[in-house]
């Protein structure tokens, strides 16, 4: 735009669509409650206007841009910790977030631009190639937090060691002198689920401990998961001693089964689980787990976000942060109490 021109107002673009200014604000700020072919028409019109909203133009003139969050499902621990590590980040380098969950309606990257959007991070939301083609033409840098699937090649995404942390987590209940170890886990196609389980494979082997017939089993990240796979772990002839979760929720539902089951945590089972959220922390044992350092993994996706809405480079389309062993009340050696009990 000339430095003299006029700019584009929300009552142009309504005369020019034949609609109201009030629908033009609706689809400028992302609401919904506009037909489909109206948002088309009024979105063509303010890109070919340049239209810049107010929002745009605060980012423009301050150099505080607005980061979209998205995420998928109910609002967890693991969710939740990320968060409060985005939004530390923001508030440090000036910036603003918005938080809101996936909902990929039509033009959905198009109404985030027009709604004032730099970039979006992705918490535990999954994106598919035509997702990813829509934020491309929308130009908005894409962010993915711990991503579920592998991602494409040119998108950027922050995680943690994961492998690393499985094999941890079995060296660990091996050390201990615990033989048979199963593996819960979440999602069976899930990156981290897979990296956190070929830790524990490789643990196993190394050890020259041999996995159990039935003792891997994916889920969902879930504390409803877990105690479904403990049940079914339990009922087996020769149930395992210990068991590596693939998260937190899933080792609070293993420890929630044996209890029902006359099982003491960790005399007659050791459990572990994986991110370190707070519920490891207030669990009865306090939970054994992998510190994954979610605060730190938000941190880096709010300023990787950041420096992409700046149009700079990255010099990698993957950030890996280290897993830590914390080791706490719920693993012991096998029967430390005296001999193992069986379950009711």
């Amino acid at each position: 735009m000339r430095p003299n021109a006029r700019r584009t107002t929300l009552a142009d673009i309504a005369q020019a669509a034949g609609v109201s200014v009030a629908t033009v604000s609706k689809v400028v700020n992302g609401r919904g409650e506009v037909a489909p072919h109206t948002r088309a028409r009024v979105q063509e019109l303010l890109h070919r206007h340049d239209y810049l909203a107010p929002v745009l133009r605060h980012t423009e003139t301050t150099g505080s841009p607005t980061i979209e969050v998205q995420f998928k499902g109910g609002l967890r621990s693991y969710v939740a910790e990320a968060l409060e590590g985005i939004m530390d980040a923001a508030a440090q380098a000036g910036a603003s977030v918005v938080i809101s969950k996936t909902a990929h309606a039509p033009h959905w990257a198009r109404d985030l631009v027009s709604a004032g959007r730099r970039a979006v991070i992705a918490v535990t939301s999954v994106y598919t190639a035509a997702h990813l083609r829509e934020l491309a033409r929308a130009g908005l840098p894409l962010v993915v937090l711990d991503p579920l699937h592998l991602p494409d090649s040119r998108v950027t995404s922050v995680g943690a060691t994961n492998f690393a942390g499985g094999l941890a987590a079995t060296q660990h209940l091996l050390s201990l002198g615990h033989r048979r170890v199963a593996y819960l886990g979440g999602p069976a196609m899930a990156v981290c689920n897979q990296a956190r389980m070929h830790g524990y494979r490789a643990a196993m082997e190394a050890a020259g401990a041999p996995v159990p017939d039935g003792c891997v089993r994916p889920g969902e990240f879930t504390y409803e998961s877990g105690v479904l796979g403990a049940g079914a772990l339990l009922d087996m002839a020769e149930p395992p001693t210990a068991v590596f979760a693939g998260n937190d929720e899933i080792a609070l539902g293993v420890i929630e089964t044996a209890r029902a089951r006359g099982l003491r945590i960790p005399e007659d089972l050791s459990v572990v689980g994986f991110d370190d959220t707070h519920l490891a922390q207030v669990a009865s044992p306090p939970l054994t787990t992998v510190r994954q350092p979610l605060r730190e993994m938000g941190g880096a996706a709010l300023r990787t976000a950041l420096r992409l809405a700046n149009g700079e480079k990255t010099e990698s389309h993957h950030i890996e942060l280290a897993t830590e062993l914390v080791v706490r009340a719920s693993t012991a050696p096998p029967g430390s109490a005296g001999g193992p009990r069986q379950p009711r």
